[in-house]
């Protein structure tokens, strides 16, 4: 799985505990390129379309990329995760008519779901239901979970520590070096 780290500018640094060495940050957030559903084969179906920040398949499964934000109760910031949800065809064609218009932040929200896996929770984040709340331009839209037991709504509900978020750099950081 192939995760998006931005450049960490927090100046500060950590001890990794699967490592053992001495890492910028942790990251305050992680992004995924592409819906979970996005594959080599689906690139060459046509009608299908990956760009920064929507997606097609087959023209007929619409994406649009999202941040999914988890308080971070201890440090008075935010934890962002870079997501992508699935909307119908209808709210994918209005959103896209709204996207360079001031107004579309007056729109209610989208219902979507999380196509995102993402790779430190557990059962799967995959087809979560979610609102798609619009921002203004040049910002991507918030996602919000529905209020379930899932962790990761739990975590977008009551906020997570600076220890979990290094937890989250210690697991993603090293995917592939496990």
């Amino acid at each position: 799985m192939k995760v998006t780290v931005p450049d960490v500018k927090t100046g500060s640094t950590y001890t990794c505990s699967r490592c053992a060495e001495p890492h910028d940050g942790p990251p305050l957030g992680y992004g995924m390129p592409a819906p979970a559903h996005w594959t080599p084969e689906v690139a060459d179906q046509p009608g299908s379309v990956l760009g920064e920040e929507q997606c097609v398949i087959a023209g007929s499964h619409f994406f649009v990329r999202a941040r999914l934000v988890i308080p971070v109760t201890d440090l008075g910031t935010e934890f962002d995760w870079g997501v992508w949800v699935s909307v119908s065809a209808a709210n994918f064609e209005g959103m896209s008519t709204l996207w360079d218009k001031p107004e579309r932040v007056e729109e209610p929200p989208y219902f979507g779901w999380l196509s995102t896996i993402l790779p430190v929770y557990e059962p799967t984040t995959l087809n979560l239901k979610t609102k798609l709340h619009s921002q203004p331009i040049g910002n991507r839209p918030l996602v919000e979970l529905e209020p379930t037991d899932h962790p990761l709504a739990v975590e977008q509900r009551t906020g997570i520590t600076a220890a979990r978020v290094q937890w989250f750099a210690e697991q993603v950081l090293h995917t592939d070096k496990s």
